[in-house]
């Protein structure tokens, strides 16, 4: 099962094989986790919207063609599916207040945490967080998942001239939010 590919997995699970679809979501949930967590900025948002690919993934299995009989590569497809979820969540309504879940929190720091933990890393995630949602979703594709501009291209459905101009009007403005930051940088060395 681990040498099959995505497709065989796919078709698999079409016909109800739990281990090959289990063996999907293996081998994609760290990265799309990661993904959808820079791209709608919440972790628990982005375990919802991770967990929705996969649904919408599994409800697509029975009817999937791959991609050498005219259909698309399972890597393309799911990760547009992941992108065009993490956009829509980031259109929706101010999420709840964190106090509001009503869950405890566990003491011990999470990787974001730990991520997050200096204030440059928070004022870059903050700068980040401000991109408009198509900027982000790029930024997010080919600088933190280092995929080719071919790639998001094709996770965005856009062209890869419109990847490359959504990725310098999202360096430009990170460049001017954080620009204090360079000065600063400066001023240590």
């Amino acid at each position: 099962m681990m040498d099959r590919s995505d497709d065989d997995l796919m078709r698999l699970a079409g016909g109800g094989d739990h281990a090959a679809f289990a063996r999907l979501v293996e081998r994609h949930l760290g990265r799309a986790g990661k993904l959808a967590a820079r791209v709608v900025g919440a972790r628990g948002e982005a375990e919802d919207v991770v967990q929705e690919a996969f649904l919408r993934a599994w409800l697509k299995a029975p009817e999937w063609r791959p991609a050498a009989t005219g259909g698309a590569q399972f890597s393309t497809w799911f990760y547009r599916v992941l992108m065009n979820l993490c956009i829509d969540r980031t259109r929706r309504a101010t999420p709840m207040p964190l106090e509001a879940a009503g869950e405890v929190a566990d003491a011990k720091p999470d990787g974001f945490a730990v991520l997050s933990s200096s204030e440059t890393q928070r004022r870059v995630a903050a700068a980040v967080a401000q991109l408009p949602e198509r900027q982000r979703a790029a930024l997010a594709l080919c600088h933190y998942e280092e995929l080719s501009n071919i790639e998001a291209a094709a996770i965005l459905d856009l062209s890869v001239g419109a990847v490359e101009s959504l990725l310098v009007r999202a360096r430009r403005h990170l460049r001017e939010s954080l620009a204090d930051l360079a000065g600063e940088e400066k001023e240590r060395t």
